[in-house]
């Protein structure tokens, strides 16, 4: 079995946004040279995200506004306990684990094994600085 690791990094200027990664995901396993195996693609930051779901800007306005109801950005201490400790960016948090850490994606023969329409995403929380999302593929 062999393994290939790349870190991509996104500096996001909007603090909410969603951007399809799979064209950087399918570089990345072609570098691999992998046909047969799994692919993870992991947010190394805690207000970050990655997901899969269907490319459509109505869907993704959808998930910005739920999101938004669930967990609304309030700088105020008053409103969030995180915040007490110097932050501003506890909504964050609980969206990303609304949305995710990670995903998985079998490969097979040398392709990323999607149903219809699946793509992934990263998301972002706490936008204007830079993160790392991890791409680890491993297999034959």
């Amino acid at each position: 079995m062999k393994s290939h690791t790349e870190y991509l990094t996104f500096t996001l200027t909007e603090r909410m946004a969603f951007e399809n990664i799979t064209p950087r995901i399918e570089r990345a396993l072609a570098a691999s040279g992998i046909r047969e195996g799994l692919c993870l693609v992991n947010a190394m930051h805690i207000t970050a995200s990655v997901f899969i779901n269907d490319d459509e800007a109505g869907l993704h306005a959808d998930y910005a506004r739920w999101l938004e109801r669930l967990a609304p950005f309030d700088k105020s201490p008053k409103t969030y306990a995180h915040n007490r400790t110097g932050e501003d960016n506890a909504d964050a948090h609980m969206k990303r684990q609304i949305m995710g850490r990670e995903v998985v994606v079998a490969i097979t023969e040398g392709r990323l094994d999607f149903g219809p329409w699946e793509q992934i995403f990263y998301g972002e929380f706490d936008g204007h600085r830079p993160k790392r999302v991890l791409v680890k593929v491993i297999g034959e």
